[in-house]
């Protein structure tokens, strides 16, 4: 198929639905989902959000202007997944967790407002990848439409951006969690030295970055395009002195540069079976 039919197939699998709720986290996957979604359906669609300590200030402040922007109706849903212990303990079933009282709550949602279907933005190169919120989803019902109209990640960055989507070339973005080391408990407190490290990094000047905990230890990620500007002396000084404060005493900058999805690499390939 065509990018011209993929869209047509979207918009007319949206359409059989009814109504529906969609699982939004303002990047451009969900983003683009619900702004279909809300083109097919009105207001037989709502976007939710699950807000808890490990999303990003910044992050709900921008999918919540996109929603708005847009006239996508939006709800704040409160998730609670640093109560369960499953999820606090940080293996490679975390996200698993997250995803089931994330798509618990929508449920509970979906009967309480009336809505008949559950979707989220998973995409066709999502399938191939360690992503164990897949399974979450799968149990509770949820749909994913853009798979069933083929789309990948490029084109969906294409329809966004034929679209005027001011999210179309967005980098992604992961919940905080996510920068934590397998087996260290999931806290408040490390997740908020999490987001304010990468908040002085942005202040320095460095857009795509990821700040890994590892304790007492924060093992930088930066764009490699970005990398040469930040190999110098007093780039590192300014580094140290912004990171050092928020309770790092060790500051490392990774010479991989940024990668999605980097803490998974220590994962043993029984851990990644099991947990997809």
């Amino acid at each position: 198929m065509n990018l011209n039919d993929k869209s047509k197939l979207l918009h007319k699998s949206l359409e059989s639905l009814d109504s529906l709720l969609v699982a939004y986290s303002g990047g451009t996957d969900s983003a683009f989902l619900a702004y279909a979604a809300h083109q097919t359906l009105g207001d037989r669609m709502l976007a939710v959000i699950a807000d808890s300590p490990s999303l990003p200030r910044n992050e709900l402040a921008a999918a919540l202007a996109f929603a708005t922007h847009h006239n996508i109706p939006v709800q704040v849903l409160q998730t609670h997944e640093l109560e369960r212990p499953d999820y606090a303990r940080n293996d490679a079933q975390r996200c698993f967790h997250c995803k089931s009282e994330l798509f618990t709550q929508m449920e509970d949602a979906r009967r309480q407002l009336g809505f008949k279907h559950l979707a989220y933005g998973m995409n066709l190169d999502d399938r191939g990848e360690f992503r164990p919120g897949q399974r979450a989803a799968a149990l509770h019902g949820a749909l994913a439409p853009l798979v069933v109209a083929e789309l990948t990640k490029v084109e969906i960055r294409t329809l966004a951006r034929n679209a005027g989507l001011s999210l179309a070339d967005k980098p992604a973005s992961a919940c905080l969690s996510s920068r934590i080391e397998y087996g260290r408990p999931v806290t408040a407190e490390n997740l908020a030295q999490v987001e304010q490290a990468e908040d002085a990094l942005h202040a320095l000047g460095f857009m795509q970055v990821r700040v890994r905990h590892h304790g007492d230890l924060a093992r930088v990620e930066i764009a490699r395009e970005d990398l040469a500007r930040a190999l110098t002396l007093a780039m590192f000084d300014a580094i140290t002195d912004a990171l050092r404060p928020i309770g790092f005493f060790y500051i490392t900058l990774d010479t991989q540069g940024y990668r999605s999805g980097s803490m998974n690499d220590v994962l043993p390939v029984t851990a990644i079976a099991s947990a997809n």
